[in-house]
């Protein structure tokens, strides 16, 4: 995830300030997942369930990470898809429909485990957080997606 991050970056970095932004973000996010998760390079910590702090913290990132996209980039960037011409706009508006349905699990994921405290039974996290991973990764691919048809030109 994070090297696909970093070739998002250089591929579309630069090309717009807000996008540039809303990358840097993704990087915290995809950080403080592999932390979660011990996921190279953050693989070396002890194999054990995170601390609260540490998920809640995620959580937070995560659930601002997806509430700059939704509320804010994607309107942003299938409205200039739609500038480009209707094959575009076409496309921007099919992959919409996908980010949401991801976003929903993500924020299921979030509204499960956000508010935890110390006593919190953490027993379905590793799984939970394994399915998030692979959850979180197709957002990215379909957010990709979404930003290269805003850079294709399309008539």
């Amino acid at each position: 995830m994070l090297s696909r991050l970093e070739q998002t970056q250089q591929k579309y970095g630069g090309a717009n300030h807000i996008i540039d932004n809303w990358l840097t973000e993704r990087q915290e996010l995809l950080v403080k997942y592999c932390k979660l998760a011990a996921l190279p390079p953050y693989d070396t910590e002890a194999k054990q369930l995170p601390d609260v702090a540490n998920v809640n913290d995620f959580c937070q990132v995560l659930i601002d990470y997806l509430s700059a996209g939704h509320f804010e980039i994607f309107n942003d960037i299938v409205k200039q898809c739609r500038e480009h011409g209707p094959e575009s706009a076409k496309l921007a508006e099919n992959i919409y429909p996908k980010i949401t349905e991801t976003t929903n699990k993500l924020v299921e994921f979030n509204d499960k485990y956000m508010a935890m405290n110390v006593s919190a039974d953490l027993g379905d996290f590793d799984s939970d957080l394994s399915a998030i991973g692979q959850i979180l990764e197709s957002q990215l691919e379909l957010e990709d997606e979404l930003i290269q048809t805003l850079y294709s030109k399309h008539s």
